[in-house]
């Protein structure tokens, strides 16, 4: 399984909003596909997919502020 991590995101940026998912369990993502858009005060990030894969779990919901390095979402990788 693959984690989908709060990644850093700039210097002294180390929490943010979850504005939306672009991703629901089940759903099967390529490579660089957006997964969530996380806001701050000061702009608005999308986190790629690392892996192709399925999404097996969503581990943060819309409108929940989340750390950094706190497991996002789990994507069971699959090859192509």
């Amino acid at each position: 399984m693959h984690k989908v991590i709060f990644p850093e995101l700039g210097e002294g940026i180390e929490k943010a909003k979850i504005a939306c998912w672009h991703i629901a369990v089940g759903d099967r993502v390529a490579k660089d596909d957006d997964l969530v858009e996380l806001v701050t005060d000061k702009a608005t990030f999308n986190v790629p997919a690392e892996v192709p894969g399925i999404v097996q779990e969503i581990c943060a919901h819309e409108g929940q502020e989340v750390g950094l390095g706190q497991v996002l979402a789990v994507l069971k990788p699959s090859i192509g």
